[in-house]
């Protein structure tokens, strides 16, 4: 089981990542940043990565819903 503390460190480096990710446009930044942590900590490194996949996937899929209910209203705005 992976330390609380651990788990908070590697939650906020996953947002700030995410956040320089998004302002530069450099999608696999992640990877380095873990490739970084793990050099010194396997366990911040696999704690750090999780926090950025559940995000990432979180993200693809509220994407999903906000596509899938505008072909819906599209669909059903045409049929009036």
């Amino acid at each position: 089981m992976v330390d609380i503390v651990v788990t908070e460190m590697a939650n906020k480096l996953a947002e700030e990542c995410l956040a320089v990710q998004n302002e530069t446009g450099e999608d696999r930044l992640f990877m380095k940043v873990g490739e970084v942590l793990g050099a010194s900590s396997q366990t911040l490194e696999e704690a750090f990565l999780t926090a950025i996949r559940t995000r990432m996937a979180n993200d693809q899929g509220r994407s999903f819903l906000a596509q899938t209910l505008k072909a819906h209203r599209a669909k059903a705005g045409s049929n009036e």
